[in-house]
């Protein structure tokens, strides 16, 4: 999983966009510029990944307190 994330950051250091769905919001976070949370098909936040990742509602209800 590692070596994926690590391919996932090299990629986008070149300008390319990427869109990934990621069951470890806590790692995909850490990496994104922008990040969604997604709750029963809605989009309920949107932000930095750090700002995310932040969120005491998102940290409480995602990502395990």
């Amino acid at each position: 999983m590692d070596e994926l994330f690590d391919r996932i950051i090299e990629v986008a250091k070149t300008g390319i966009s990427i869109l990934m769905v990621e069951q470890n919001a806590r790692q995909a976070l850490s990496i994104a510029d922008k990040g969604y949370v997604m709750v029963q098909g809605t989009n309920r936040f949107t932000d930095t990944g750090a700002a995310l990742l932040a969120d005491p509602e998102v940290r409480k209800s995602f990502l395990g307190g």
